[in-house]
This record gives structure tokens, sequence and C-alpha cells, in this order.
């Protein structure tokens, strides 16, 4: 699984709290209580990173808020804010931790391509490191959405692909209504050269044992992305009970990323991928 373009999935579903301004408002306890969703889906991706082949993987997830402090767990990503949020706030600071396991290319199982099999398999990479945001509540359409912005740095500790990705991303999220709520992200990711080595480049080896064409990248803007997701209420009230979450992303692969033969000839440099799954909040 490659979730990192799945950033602002658990974004939709952290602003369930929010209702719209048309809907009952609910009691400032209700607002300010610790909170936990957890949720389980269905996620439709490409085989690898670049790959025009899709397959469905498990999306497991958990977010909330526990005495102002709010987490992410989101299939291989994981985030905390440190920053405390204050009921009632309109300006919200964030910083923290993040670390993401990176499955990329970890099995030639789930490959289909039979050039792109006989590469070599890479380890899980495991990269750690830091984010820090900002994020304003009633902006557009209620008192209740909320446009956000981030900046995340990480780094691969264990030497599978080496590199540091820095991410910027932008969120909007807005209640519908007392029962829904929709939100918009963009997303964009800045690799180093051994990114692209690990994952791109086709060595004279490989090209003989794959019949791809030898290949090295640079570093520099690997992808771009777009994404909608939407989140319903079963239970008729987004603060308790079950709810559905899905949602579509839209990835493109830029500069040498897109110029490797793992995408030219084996794949394509336009990512869909789509999720569907149930959550409950507690």
């Amino acid at each position: 699984m490659r979730i990192f373009h799945l950033i602002a999935f658990a974004g939709v579903a952290a602003a369930t709290p929010a209702v719209a301004q048309r809907a009952a408002a609910p009691s400032p306890e209700d607002l300010s209580r610790d909170t936990v969703t957890v949720g389980i889906g269905a996620s439709y991706l490409s085989d690898y990173e670049g790959s025009d082949h899709y397959s469905i993987f498990p999306l497991p997830g958990a977010i909330g808020s526990i005495d102002g402090y709010s987490f992410t767990i989101l299939g291989n990503r994981a985030s905390v804010d440190l920053i405390r949020d204050r009921p009632g706030q309109r300006w919200d600071f964030e910083a923290g931790p993040i670390g993401v396991i990176d499955f990329n290319r970890n099995t030639h199982g789930s490959i289909s391509d039979p050039r792109v099999r006989a590469l070599p398999a890479r380890g899980l990479a495991v990269e750690l490191g830091g984010y820090v945001g900002i994020g304003k509540t009633g902006v557009i359409t209620s008192d209740y959405d909320k446009l956000s912005l981030s900046l995340s740095y990480r780094h691969d500790i264990t030497g599978v692909n080496g590199s540091a990705i820095v991410s910027p991303t932008i969120n909007y999220i807005t209640p519908l209504s007392r029962k829904a709520a929709f939100a918009l992200f963009a997303t964009a990711e800045h690799v180093s050269k051994p990114y692209l080595t690990a994952y791109f480049d086709v060595t004279p080896a490989d090209s003989l044992a794959s019949g791809l064409p030898a290949f090295s990248g640079r570093g520099g803007w690997k992808s771009w992305s777009v994404g909608a997701i939407g989140t319903v209420s079963v239970s008729g009230d987004l603060l308790h009970g079950w709810k559905m979450i899905g949602g579509v992303t839209y990835l493109r692969l830029t500069g040498d990323a897109a110029a490797s033969p793992l995408v030219t000839m084996a794949g394509s440099p336009n990512q869909w991928l789509g999720a569907l799954g149930v959550a409950y909040t507690f």
C-alpha cells in the first residue's frame, strides 16, 4: 500500500464534529469532547508507483482528539498534532511528528507487469519526520468550514530509498449538513535522487533482466495530486455513530519519475486512487 497521496482522507473524517450553520447547533460540550473515530475500507490503487494496473488493498484507520491533542493513523501513515486545540478557536496551528512505511515494490506478488517483476524488490522504507501547518475555521460557506495549509518533511531511516521527502498540502473541508461533510485537497512531493534510484532507475543489469532500457533519474518534484472526499452519517449525526467515507484522488507523476521506463513503457504517469469505507465515532 502506498497511501502517501491520501493525506486528506482522514482529514475529512476529523472534521465531522463540525456542523452546517443551517443545522441545529450542537452543545459546546459536544464540540469540545474527546472523540475517536475508527474505520476500515478498501482502496483501489496501482500495483506500484507508476503502474497502469490496479488492485484492491485494505485501508484501516483511526483518528481522534484527546484533551485537545489530535492524532491520525491511516494505512501506512501516522501523525500527531502536539499543539493543543482550544474550544472555539478560529486559528489552528499544528506541529508534530509524522511517520510513513513505504511498501512500494516491496514484493513481486502484487505486480502484474513481468518486466517490472524482473526488477529487484525493495525493502520496507520507514520514513520519519515532522510537519507544521496552519488552519482557519469559518472562511467561505459557514462558521464551521476550514482551510488548512501544511508542510511535511520526512526521511527514510532504513536506507531503502535513503531520501528526503518534502510535501506541501492544502485542504478545504466544509460540512454540508449535520449528516454530511465534503473535502477538497491538493498536494505535491519533492524527493531527492536516492528515491528515484530506488523506485524508478533501471541499471544495465536490470535492463538485461527486464528488457526495459537503462535509465538514471535525478531528484526534484516527483508528483502532484488533487482529490475529493466525502462522508455521510448512517446514524444521522456526524458527531456520533456510524458513517460512510469515500474519496477519489488523481496523481500525476512529473519530472524524471514520469520519464522512467517503469512509467513510460510499463505503466502510466496518470495515477488514480479510490477508497470506500465505514467508520464509527465514539
